[in-house]
């Protein structure tokens, strides 16, 4: 596959070490470019849920993708989210052309970008009520895994995919961003700052839309997730986008999909029962 050319890619939520996590479509995807700039938004690595016993080969297989675009040239940002909060102590660390921070700014184009997780305005990630969004987190991973071997067996009979956790994550996410409202905040924020463009991630909804007040304009833009939605956010051309993965593209990652889910959801329902058993 010849790579496409992108000046810059925005990914987040990608949720390494998870069920939910489509690292084979990803992987694909990162086998189909090739970025100047690659930006990971936040939640790359999950350390909510991380689990020793769980970090399959295709989720090794993002990482070294993600190398070996390292090793070809291209500017690396890792900036740091709720999920994979542990390395904010490392912050600012830099090693050829990979950076780990916190946030960005940067000026493509003449116009200024300003690109940071979004966890930083959700209350739910703070304090107290971060043991209950954590909870929420493992307990929406169990949902995946029920929604996936419910589509496991309409495929059998012929039947079309469903999606109840992503019906629930946007009802969720609804609820949090009615009573957080960051982005709201953040797009106002960069609208203060004179910038042209604010990326977030964190809330699993891919968007671009214009915000504006009586101080000026931003363009809000979210790059999403690869657990339910599977999109990046692009810059190409003097223009942002955002990117959907089509697995019509891919039919051979679609498969193996399949395969695995069935083989994860036997693997879990031989967890918890040999846990029960203990």
């Amino acid at each position: 596959m010849e790579k496409r050319p992108i000046d810059v890619v925005v990914l987040s939520d990608i949720h390494l070490g998870t069920y939910g996590c489509k690292a084979k479509e990803l992987a694909n995807y990162l086998k189909s470019i090739h970025p100047s700039i690659l930006i990971l938004n936040g939640d790359i690595i999950d350390g909510w849920q991380f689990n020793k016993h769980y970090f399959p080969s295709s989720h090794m297989m993002v990482i070294k993708e993600i190398i070996q675009i390292i090793g070809g040239g291209t500017r690396v940002f890792y900036i740091t989210g709720n999920h994979d909060e542990i390395m904010r102590r490392y912050t600012d660390f830099q090693v050829g052309n990979f950076t780990l921070t916190d946030k960005l700014v940067l000026e493509i184009d003449h116009k200024m970008t300003w690109i940071f997780h979004g966890d930083v305005f959700d209350n739910t990630t703070k304090g107290g009520a971060k043991v209950f969004a954590k909870l929420g987190s493992n307990g929406y991973g169990l949902l995946i895994l029920f929604n996936r071997f419910i589509n496991f067996i309409l495929q059998v009979f012929g039947q079309e995919r469903i999606s109840i956790s992503k019906r629930v994550m946007a009802g969720v996410n609804k609820a949090i961003t009615k009573i957080n409202d960051f982005e709201l905040i953040a797009a106002e924020l960069a609208i203060e700052k004179k910038y042209d463009y604010v990326i977030c991630g964190h809330i699993h909804q891919p968007q671009k839309r214009v915000v504006e007040n009586k101080y000026g304009k931003v363009t809000y833009l979210n790059s999403g997730d690869w657990v339910e939605h599977l999109t990046a956010l692009e810059y190409c051309q003097n223009e942002w986008n955002v990117f959907e993965y089509d697995e019509k593209k891919f039919p051979a990652a679609a498969e193996e999909q399949t395969k695995s889910a069935v083989n994860v959801i036997t693997d879990k329902i031989s967890y918890y029962i040999n846990s029960l058993a203990i």
